[in-house]
């Protein structure tokens, strides 16, 4: 790409980003993008066959590594021992949190508009689709249990789903506020302890009266 090619795409993406995080994705007008970055419909049109393309482009990595480093962080569970797999259970998906902050705090504008601004994209099932994920990986622990001789009591889909919800919204709660990243991450730290007690009371596996 030519350098006033590159110069003219970079002033797209400059322009769609200040319109997206102030309008998100149904609000913002693709006239006033073109205007704001001084190019023409035509010029767009060059770079971007429509708005979600242009909206991909902003937001597309940063969604692609949330997914992957989450999928990756369950697979690296899933790929111990059976028996060491209880010892684990925080150990590996808090690294995986910890590693979506510190991108997310890297990118910060991306991540906002996946959180808070991509209604009408298909990014916005973000957190369901994490959400599926987790409940599939419960499931298959929960069978790791019960072949350790270690079975979990009945847990409602209803309340497992609200848990996890809730575990992903409070995870992203820490970039939407932009809270300095020490205390991100110490927040990080306490939520992972607060649910890891809280599954592990559900599932049976800890002693209530301690």
């Amino acid at each position: 790409m030519h350098e006033e090619e590159q110069n003219t795409l970079n002033l797209l993406l400059s322009a769609a980003m200040e319109e997206f995080l102030k309008k998100g994705f149904r609000g913002a007008s693709l006239r006033g993008i073109v205007k704001a970055a001084g190019v023409t419909t035509g010029a767009f049109y060059g770079y971007f066959d429509s708005k979600e393309a242009l909206f991909e482009a902003l937001a597309g990595d940063a969604y692609d590594y949330f997914i992957r480093r989450f999928c990756d962080a369950q697979q690296a569970f899933a790929d111990l021992p059976p028996e060491k797999q209880p010892a684990n259970l925080d150990s590996i998906s808090g690294e995986g949190l910890h590693d979506m902050l510190l991108y997310a705090y890297a990118h910060l504008d991306a991540c906002k508009l996946l959180l808070c601004h991509a209604e009408g994209t298909r990014f916005s099932r973000m957190i369901d689709e994490m959400v599926e994920i987790e409940t599939q990986a419960t499931h298959a622990y929960l069978d790791v249990l019960k072949r350790l001789g270690r079975p979990s009591p009945p847990i409602d889909e209803r309340l497992e789903h609200i848990l996890i919800t809730g575990m992903f919204n409070t995870f992203f709660e820490l970039i939407i506020h932009e809270m300095p990243l020490s205390e991100a991450e110490h927040y990080l730290r306490e939520m992972r302890a607060f649910y890891t007690a809280g599954w592990l009371r559900i599932m049976g596996q800890s002693d209530p009266s301690r």
